[in-house]
Order: C-alpha cells, then structure tokens, then sequence
C-alpha cells in the first residue's frame, strides 16, 4: 500500500483528511516524494512548486521543503514518518539489537515534542499502528515500535545526532537553528547525520522550514537544486498554496506590519534585506592558531570592553586588548556563562583587570548603572560606550576584511562573528546583531575592545611620548 492509497483508507489515515480539496496541494507532494504517478492536476501543482517538467519515476532520499508558516509541514513531514516506521520491514538491514530510528530534529527539544505529538496521535488513534507499541503512552523522548523502529526527539547538534541508524530524519524549521556548536550548525548536523543513513534503502531526510536569508542549507538547497529534475527534491510554496484554510486576512495584516517578514513567512521567500555580516574566511584569516590567551607584558598600555548580564539569560564577557602597530590585539576573552552571580563575576573581571593595569573600561550602553557601582566598589571606572553594538561591529568590520586585528583562536567568538546578520530596515538604515535564537555577547565585547584600542592608540601614543 502506498501513502496516497494509506491517506483514503477509512482504517489508516483517511479520518485525518475529511477535507481532502484542502489537501490537494500535499497529495501532489506526497506523489512527487515517492515517486508515485500523478493526475494532470497533480502534475501542473508539482511543476508549479518544484520548477521541474518531468516527474520523478522513484522515491526521493532528501527533500526540502521551503513553506509559508501554518502551511502544514509538521503535519505532512509526521504523517511521512509514521508512514515510513510503520510500513516496511527494517529488520533484515539492522544488526542484532540494532534499531532504526525516525529521528525529529529541532532548535530545541520542545519545538521537536510539535511533531511528536502528531505522530504520537496517529499512532494511538489507529488501532492497527497502536498494536505496534511496545508501550501505550508516548514518553518525552519519544517511541518504541515492535519492528525495531524508534521515534525520537533531538536537537540540532553534530555531536549527538551521531551513531544512530536512521530510517528518517524531519528537520523542522531548519533555517533557524542555532547552536554554539557550529558557525553553520545545518551544515554540520545533517553531514553528521547522512552516514546514518546509508544502510536502511529508503531512508528519507525531509528538511523543512518557511525561509529567513540567504544562507544556510536551505538557501544552499534551494540554490542548487531547485527547477533542475532528479533528486534531492525541492519543493516551494506560499502557505495558502498548500492550507488554504488560512485566511487571506491574516496574511494581508502581516504584510501591513512588515513586508519583508511577511513575504518569508507566509510567501515563501528568502528575504533580501538580511544578508550576513562577514566572511569566515576573513575572520580564520585574523586568528593566530592555537594562541588562547596574551600574558600582560610591562609598560603595555591595555584596554578592556565589558558586556554586562544580569546573570539568568546572557553570559557576562569581557575582552582585554592593546595596539601593537598598525594592528589592534586581542589578548584575554572571559564568558561567564548563565546562572551566576553578578557581584562575583564583576569581582573575578576586576581582579583580572588590574593583573592588565586596567582601572578604566567600557561597557555596553543599554546595561543601566549597576555595572558603574558594581566595578566602582573594586576600584574599576565604568564608563558607558558612545556607541551602540550594531556601530561598533560596522567599525570593525573593516579591521577584519583589512586583517587589522589580530584574533585569539576562541571558536565561540570565531562562530558568533560569522553569524552576525546585516539588516536593512524599510528607511534603508542598516543595522548588525545576532540572529534570532542565536548569542554575540563575545562578539560584543571583542568588538567593543578592538575598536577602542584602534581609536585610543594614537591619542595614548602622543600622551606617553609627552
């Protein structure tokens, strides 16, 4: 039985598409994903979303799915998953007490449970896919089947995505995962995870998201594969081409509030007013390798940026850096990572400070007075940048692309620089910051540090010289 067949049968999923008009346009998909033959009206749907002519003749290993948000991708991709743990025999391509696994991956574990849930539904609500439970409930972490095939949940790291023989992966909302794991941690996770699934014939990797910028694996995928027949396949759609459930009205108030965030979310396109900010071959070109951290050196004069937390959601980092010539460097980064105790942090970065010869810095502007009293009591002056963040990462910019500044060889800082995201507001001002989900309180600090010492370097040159 195929899945277009499961999807009418009473017993199987048929209860779950009572409107099937509704779902025409993922029927189209579901033919095109499995190779299955089409109606002309399916055809037209697939030329339409995949740029193609000429239909697939087999199931695709990989498929990207670039929908509006509300268009019905977790669905889908949980409807395709049960399908693929439930319908075929794994057994004769795992090792004893080896399973298979349909693993669904997110930016984090609760974001994942979505699609759990829905496939923990179709599981308990159909009496003959019931019976394949080992258990009757679905845990947090996911199902056991009797035919050697489990359902998980994971997150989008490289690290713990290894080891697993796959039979599936649902990577949702892949555009948006961020890790401190990786400058491109879709990249990373999905080469980690392929291997896994080279002994299992039909293992299926559906990658789905409504787009954000240019970049990233998606964009990537995109990019490379998309109006060109054979595999993997790529499918984009507005989310009312694929729910047409969703009101026009809605659609219409977020194209009111924001055009450009309207047009990616519910219009399926990649957004040109966010690029990124700077290459990582320009930052790995400023990183002296393997160079950690710089002793104090007598008669240097240093300079410190702090980038203050309150210690329950960002880390609180500071930077330490001197001119040296025509360079600006770096010689201490410090993170202090959530929960911990403001007092005691500012009290270790001053005891830090003063091993550097440092009774002044500077601090990021939007973080109020404690950080002033908190240093002051340690004999510290806080003083508030003139600039904000975005301002100071446009000031440093030009270090890096002129190899201007000298880096420590710090992934964190190295991976948080190479995510920073330029955007371009509708008066056509730019502005530089993390993107969504994603940290730059290294970067900050190192940014604030290295712009200073450039700009302070003369005037402290003419002062020592006097």
């Amino acid at each position: 039985m195929n899945i277009l067949q499961a999807c009418k049968e009473p017993q199987l999923f048929g209860p779950w598409f009572k409107n099937r008009e509704n779902y025409e346009a993922w029927f189209a998909f579901l033919a095109a994903l499995f190779g299955l033959p089409m109606t002309d009206e399916q055809l037209a749907i697939y030329r339409r979303h995949t740029g193609r002519q000429e239909p697939p003749t087999e199931a695709s290993s990989e498929a990207w799915l670039i929908i509006g948000r509300r268009g019905g991708k977790s669905f889908v991709s949980s409807l395709v998953a049960v399908y693929l743990a439930c319908f075929f025999d794994y057994e004769q391509y795992l090792a004893p007490g080896e399973r298979g696994t349909v693993m669904i991956v997110a930016a984090d574990k609760k974001q994942a449970r979505v699609i759990l849930r829905y496939i923990g539904a179709m599981l308990t609500k159909i009496p003959m896919l019931q019976a394949m439970m080992l258990k009757p409930e679905v845990t947090a972490n996911g199902i056991d089947l009797s035919n050697s095939v489990s359902i998980e949940v994971g997150t989008a790291s490289f690290r713990s995505t290894r080891g697993y023989t796959y039979v599936a992966l649902l990577a949702d909302e892949i555009a948006f995962w961020r890790t401190d794991d990786a400058a491109e941690p879709d990249f990373e996770v999905l080469d980690a995870i392929r291997p896994g699934m080279a002994t299992i014939p039909n293992a299926m990797m559906l990658c789905m998201s409504s787009p954000y910028a240019k970049k990233g694996a998606l964009y990537d995928a995109f990019r490379r594969y998309w109006g060109k027949d054979g595999e993997p396949l790529v499918w984009k759609a507005a989310t009312r081409e694929m729910n047409p459930t969703v009101a026009q009205s809605v659609v219409d108030r977020a194209i009111a509030r924001d055009p450009a965030k309207a047009s990616a979310e519910y219009g399926a396109d990649f957004r040109n007013d966010i690029e990124s900010f700077v290459s990582r071959e320009a930052v790995e070109a400023c990183v002296s390798l393997n160079v950690r951290e710089r002793a104090p050196v007598a008669g240097q004069k240093y300079f410190a940026f702090v980038d203050p937390s309150g210690g329950s959601a960002d880390s609180m980092t500071l930077a330490i850096a001197h001119a040296e010539r025509s360079s600006a460097m770096l010689d201490v980064i410090r993170e202090v990572k959530p929960p911990f105790s403001p007092e005691a942090t500012v009290k270790d970065f001053a005891d830090l400070l003063k091993q550097y010869r440092v009774s002044s810095l500077l601090g990021d502007r939007y973080a109020g007075e404690w950080p002033v009293e908190q240093f002051h009591k340690h004999g510290i002056r806080y003083e508030q940048a003139a600039k904000p963040k975005s301002d100071l990462y446009k000031d440093l910019l030009p270090l890096i692309n002129s190899s201007e500044v000298d880096l420590l060889d710090h992934p964190t800082l190295t991976n948080q620089l190479c995510g920073l995201e330029r955007r371009t507001a509708r008066g056509g001002r730019d502005s530089i910051d993390h993107a969504p989900g994603a940290h730059d309180d290294v970067a900050n600090a190192v940014a604030g540090v290295l712009t200073q010492a450039r700009t302070r370097r003369s005037t402290y040159t003419l002062e020592h010289i006097r």
